[in-house]
């Protein structure tokens, strides 16, 4: 299948123009084909810690096409399909069938029949189904679909046109009809349930860039009509980790320990114990770390004897953030490293400060800059029609469709992007008193309930632990916050910062400590990379007005009292009081939807103290003194 090249940015081929995702470029619409098509161009990205948790053996990142002439010599990927590949002209309203054969390279398809061979635009409907699939809708059939005639239902040529009728508005008004027997049929009702199967239209069991008698898988689904580009169309399915080098002063042979763990092939070397292939990868290890195999042998049955009592570096838990949160907690003990460089400061407040800035430094425990981060982003696989249930998992949610549509997904599409970021601690010895009085405990049951109802709740408690915290929903909000108000002070805009929210439950008996910040951080690398704006913006004095401000701000909302007021928003009603005026923020900000977050938790009101609700009371206060009186 021949593709057509058009440039993106190496950060889109993740989201939102990854695998599977259709992009829409000066009138034509493409989307992405999967893996297959630039493993040999692919440069590679090195994350172990995610490629542990992800089970793959590395990840790879789209090649930089050159500029100059070189690009036109150059083959690069991954590679963009035409779809849909029913096209209609805008002046004669002739509908064709696009085939491989005719693409010109860097062309776009025009019109033959009229004189000034206009550009053929993209059907507006295609059809999608829970197994992940997509494919144009069978416009031949629907033209005929109700066909009355002999000669109609019996037509073979069917040249079909698509056009616009006066006498009526919406899809009524969009025809779609034949020019040989003048059957026809509108689009009124077209993304009804069921409406494809009544008409006789199966799912072809391909996805646009497969060929439909070499590799269709046979599919029950019912297929589904819907807009290009609608939103249940792709649900991308990504994971991000943090490049987090090991603890300074290890010994030499903690380091080899490290440098073996974090081998590419050390899960599958574990996973073949005693066998063949076991002994071959052994030997691969010990060579490229500089190790004896006994080194490497003695190491798998330490990890194994320990496993079912002491969590070891290789076998713990594939929470991402127990080592970015030790990280952040102790920065002083973390190595120097050219992708991770972090420094403690303060919050820099004095006794004769304002109470509001002394009680704001009283709940918050540490301030970390990063300087210099570097965190990877992965796509494992997408969805459609529906968003899949767990976090790479099937559930009852959408099928989840992997990269590689042909085989086991070996590796990831993935992109590394440098920046900066602030990282704050909260108290918590003040923040576990707070979370155990029973109105705050109450209030948080009512947003768990609706969360273990939801279809997301696999992917959500992912991020949150076993159990909902206050404190999850109270720093999952600050970070909201903190992000719309750094959007003002920092020089980057909202869209370019992204949270990662530490306050997740562990399971009973866990000997982890617990956690209580947020890290915010640039994420769009390519375009901004490190400008110095979060780094100033989380030293003294500009921290604490910063934070004083967003909690200012927190308390009102061009919608309440309707937001304040809520009793459940959002999706399966996981946001309390958090709206788009107040709380929510651009979809590539936040790593849970934008779920889960509550202004109240936050600020209080009449019924739940917020934790930093003598904050904002001081700052009122201190403000209402301020206004001279006439």
């Amino acid at each position: 299948m021949k593709d057509v090249r058009r440039k993106v940015r190496r950060t889109q081929t993740i989201v939102p123009f990854g695998v599977g995702g259709i992009i829409d470029i000066r009138g034509e619409s493409f989307v992405a084909a999967d893996i297959r098509s630039w493993a040999r161009h692919a440069e590679p990205v090195e994350s172990p810690r995610l490629a542990r948790k992800l089970g793959v053996e590395g990840f790879r990142s789209a090649p930089v096409i050159p500029s100059g002439k070189a690009a036109y010599t150059t083959r690069s990927g991954p590679s963009y399909v035409r779809f849909p590949k029913w096209l209609f002209c805008p002046q004669c309203r002739e509908m064709q069938l696009w085939r491989p054969d005719l693409e010109v390279r860097d062309k776009q398809p025009t019109c033959g029949r009229c004189t000034a061979k206009p550009q053929l635009a993209p059907m507006r409907f295609i059809q999608v189904c829970r197994a992940g699939h997509m494919a144009d809708i069978d416009w031949r059939r629907w033209a005929h679909s109700k066909s009355e005639g002999h000669a109609q239902r019996q037509c073979q040529v069917r040249r079909l046109r698509f056009v616009a009728t006066p006498e009526s508005s919406g899809l009524e008004a969009l025809l779609v009809y034949c020019a040989v027997c003048r059957a026809g049929r509108n689009l009124a009702g077209v993304s009804q349930k069921n409406i494809l199967k009544q008409t006789g239209m199966q799912c072809p069991g391909t996805h646009p860039w497969q060929a439909e008698t070499d590799e269709a898988d046979p599919c029950e689904e019912t297929p589904q009509a819907v807009q290009r580009g609608a939103s249940n169309v792709y649900f991308p399915i990504t994971h991000s980790a943090l490049d987090i080098p090991a603890p300074a002063g290890l010994s030499e042979e903690d380091v080899l320990t490290q440098k073996v763990v974090n081998h590419r092939i050390w899960p599958d070397f574990n996973a073949q114990n005693g066998s063949p292939i076991g002994d071959v990868f052994r030997e691969f290890i010990a060579d490229e770390c500089g190790v004896p195999e006994d080194f490497v042998e003695a190491l798998r049955r330490h990890q194994a004897s320990e496993s079912s009592s002491v969590q070891s570096p290789a076998a713990s838990d594939d929470d991402l953030s127990i080592d970015e949160w030790a990280a952040f907690s102790a920065p002083e003990s973390v190595a120097d490293s050219k992708t991770f460089s972090v420094r403690r400061t303060e919050l820099g407040t004095g006794h004769d400060d304002p109470q509001s800035m002394q009680e704001l430094a009283a709940g918050v425990s540490a301030v970390v800059v990063a300087d210099r981060v570097r965190e990877v982003r992965a796509l494992q696989g997408f969805s459609r029609y529906e968003p899949s249930s767990g976090d790479g998992e099937e559930g009852e949610g959408g099928h989840i469709v992997s990269v590689n549509t042909q085989n086991r997904a070996q590796w990831l599409p993935a992109v590394e992007t440098y920046g900066e970021g602030v990282f704050i601690a909260v108290d918590e010895g003040r923040l576990s008193t707070w979370e155990r009085l029973p109105s705050v405990r109450d209030w948080t049951r009512r947003i768990e309930r609706n969360l273990d109802a939801s279809f997301k709740a696999d992917r959500l408690r992912g991020k949150s632990g076993p159990e909902l915290l206050p404190r999850f929903v109270m720093l999952h909000t600050l970070a909201h916050h903190f992000i719309r108000q750094l959007s003002y002070d920092s020089g980057y805009n909202a869209a370019s910062l992204r949270e990662r929210v530490y306050a997740r439950s562990h399971a009973p008996g866990s000997d982890l400590p617990p956690q209580a910040g947020v890290f915010i951080y640039t994420a769009a690398g390519d375009a901004e990379g490190t400008l110095g704006g979060l780094v100033r913006q989380g030293q003294p004095p500009h921290l604490v007005e910063t934070l004083i401000r967003l909690l200012e701000s927190a308390q009102w909302c061009s919608q309440d009292p309707l937001c304040a007021d809520s009793t459940g928003r959002s999706l399966a009603n996981l946001n309390r009081a958090a709206c788009h005026a107040c709380t929510l923020l651009p979809e590539t900000c936040c790593e849970i939807d934008n779920s889960l977050l509550d202004r109240t938790l936050l600020i209080g009101d009449g019924e739940v103290p917020g934790f930093f609700r003598d904050v904002v009371r001081a700052a009122i206060e201190e403000s209402a003194e301020a206004v001279e009186l006439p």
